[in-house]
């Protein structure tokens, strides 16, 4: 699988940006488990899941930081998963990486090492 980020950018706090993910390739989504993410790296800080979203059902889970302002989503026929970021804060800035995983139980979906498959990542920038 391969997949293309984009949709980053520079916004003021209060402002809002829509992340895209392209996925191309086998993507294994007809196995439980399997799902989309998006995680960030803010500058020293590491890695941290934001969001994600199973291909089958379409059931959406968000860290706590973001809930309530993120909105991930998918589009099955243009093979792509969004990330709709409101509200956002300067704590938002960060790289932004979407990622994919063809299997494993829900209760890990936060967790990095359960995906297989990584975009180059996009920068998102919130001025306050």
């Amino acid at each position: 699988v391969q997949l293309q980020a984009s949709g980053g950018g520079l916004v003021q706090a209060g402002g809002s940006l829509r992340l895209s993910c392209v996925t191309s390739g086998a993507s294994g989504r007809t196995f439980s488990g399997s799902a989309m993410g998006w995680f960030r790296q803010a500058p020293g800080k590491e890695r941290e899941f934001v969001a994600a979203i199973r291909w089958s059902g379409g059931n959406t889970y968000y860290a706590d930081s973001v809930k309530g302002r993120f909105t991930i989503s998918r589009s099955n026929v243009k093979n792509t998963v969004y990330l709709q970021m409101d509200s956002l804060k300067p704590e938002d800035t960060a790289v932004y990486f979407c990622a994919a995983r063809t299997g494993g139980i829900l209760s890990t979906l936060r967790f990095e090492y359960t995906y297989s498959n990584w975009g180059q990542g996009t920068q998102v920038t919130v001025s306050s």
